[in-house]
């Protein structure tokens, strides 16, 4: 189950899917020197640019996809403990944001017109206008105010603290070719690199569907994984080969503070 496109939301106006837009060229999400970090009236760190003009919809995005498939998801949906550890407060991106596919389980913070804010994380991505996000129902709940047009500003952030990352390996995952994704990250990332039996650190390749894939394999033993955040930090984590293989597994690891 290599990466491949997947859907993205549609917004609730417009009555048809979406495609998942163009996946990144790289794994990067961002380039260059790290945006200025700052921090809302409410107090999460947020990151680089607001991204104005755009509404928020209610999707609806939601882990069982009862409407529109989370293009950073797997076929098989969001793995229970990842649903867990994310919440319900949810947005898709529009697929126009530059390497929309490296933001797959970042956090925004959304700020309406009227004051409410949220801070959702990104599940998916799909063709909607410039800069608008679709929502769950439950995001919907605290943003909306009755409205219209629903218009809101949003930044990348820090996502709260909910336990470890999680890296969730693709079932078709072996020693020959080796897919993961980067799950729970409290910092938006910007790079994931790989030291392995068979090669030192090493860019990975971003799929559409947010997954980090290595082409060649790993090779069968130890790997250290290294991830850099929007914000320049970073977090280097060794593993050893799972004794049933990699394929399916989910390994953790410590968490951006």
């Amino acid at each position: 189950d290599g990466p491949a496109p997947a859907d993205g939301p549609a917004p609730a106006d417009s009555g048809k899917p979406t495609d998942g837009g163009q996946p990144p060229a790289a794994d990067s999400a961002t380039d260059g020197a790290p945006p200025a970090r700052d921090a809302s009236s409410d107090g999460v760190v947020t990151y680089g640019q607001a991204y104005s003009g755009g509404q928020f919809h209610l999707g609806p995005v939601d882990w069982d996809e009862t409407q529109w498939h989370n293009a950073c998801a797997p076929p098989t949906k969001y793995a229970p403990a990842v649903r867990a550890a994310e919440g319900t407060l949810l947005a898709g991106l529009w697929n126009g944001i530059p390497n929309v596919a490296g933001y797959c389980d970042a956090c925004i913070l959304v700020t309406t017109a009227k004051g409410k804010t949220a801070l959702l994380r990104v599940v998916t991505y799909g063709a909607t206008s410039n800069n608008s996000i679709d929502v769950s129902p439950q995001a919907y709940a605290i943003l909306d105010s009755g409205e219209f047009p629903r218009a809101m500003t949003w930044k990348f952030a820090k996502c709260p603290d909910t336990g470890k990352i999680m890296y969730e390996f693709q079932t078709g995952s072996s020693e020959w070719w080796t897919s993961f994704w980067v799950r729970n990250a409290r910092v938006p990332i910007t790079k994931v690199e790989v030291k392995s039996q068979n090669h030192d650190f090493r860019s990975m390749t971003r799929g559409s569907d947010g997954t980090l894939t290595d082409a060649s394999g790993f090779g069968k033993g130890p790997f250290t994984i290294r991830l850099t955040g929007l914000d320049g930090a970073q977090i280097v984590e060794s593993f050893n080969w799972p004794a049933a293989g990699i394929a399916g597994q989910t390994l953790t690891g410590a968490n951006f503070k």
